[in-house]
């Protein structure tokens, strides 16, 4: 149940690309914005709440206390996006991959065929074509985030916390691998891509080789997904994407 909120400013929140966020006390209001939906991130409230109701008690998001027609509302984490040491951000998003999915979140792409269907539909104009994978099988799907950039990640007394989670899925972990790596994620939410060493250090702190391997035959692809939802946004008049595309379409 909500605590008593009446005596409480609503304090706005910054960060978010899309949604309108607000402090009241010790809740975080949260209103989606109708149309933001875009091919990567679909910007989907049902799928916020049906995913902070399955992770309650984990610590890995916050706890979700009331939700309705394009709205939530859930308790406030303390902390700071985060912005160095990877390696425990490769291990929240191992534990958020081995936690049981709840039903009814959107299905995503499974091995290199369904990946080059999917990157051939958001192509966009002055995109290089999709870039060619080794074949890589289907695995089992999992948990995803979603949307794992460094703002949606806070650091706080409790360790790591993910927020937003408004684009969550059934999928391979390789993309949520692959979004927290991006040279133009890092780029907009950090102010700058990781080093070798950083990408390095995370890679060789996520617990799953294979998922690692996976991530590895299939980042040519990954990335040029990220860089086609660059080049929307773009297109769209943000102009921090444009920088953020030259970046992602440097690292492919």
């Amino acid at each position: 149940m909500l605590p008593d909120l009446v005596a409480e400013p609503a304090v706005p929140l910054r960060g978010g690309r899309c949604n309108r966020l607000w402090r009241i006390g010790s809740v975080v209001a949260k209103l989606y914005a109708p149309g933001s939906a875009r091919p990567l991130f679909p910007n989907d409230p049902l799928a916020e709440a049906a995913a902070l109701r399955a992770l309650a008690g984990t610590g890995l998001a916050p706890g979700l206390l009331l939700a309705g027609p394009g709205w939530i509302a859930y308790r406030f984490v303390p902390g700071t996006p985060w912005n160095h040491d990877p390696r425990p951000v490769a291990q929240a998003l191992a534990a958020v991959h081995r936690h049981p999915p709840p039903p009814g979140l959107r299905p995503m792409p499974l091995g290199d065929q369904a990946l080059m269907a999917s990157a051939r539909a958001m192509a966009h104009p002055g995109l290089p074509p999709p870039p060619m994978v080794p074949p890589v099988a289907a695995p089992a799907p999992c948990l995803l985030h979603g949307d794992a950039v460094p703002g949606n990640i806070l650091t706080g007394p409790q360790g790591l916390t993910l927020i937003d989670w408004q684009c969550p899925g059934l999928g391979d972990p390789a993309e949520d691998l692959a979004l927290f790596l991006s040279p133009a994620m890092q780029q907009l939410y950090r102010g700058a891509p990781l080093s070798p060493a950083e990408t390095a250090a995370f890679l060789a702190a996520y617990p799953d080789a294979d998922i690692v391997a996976r991530y590895r035959l299939l980042r040519p692809l990954l990335h040029w997904r990220i860089a086609a939802h660059c080049a929307l946004r773009a297109a769209e008049g943000t102009a921090d994407y444009r920088a953020a595309l030259g970046l992602e379409l440097a690292a492919l």
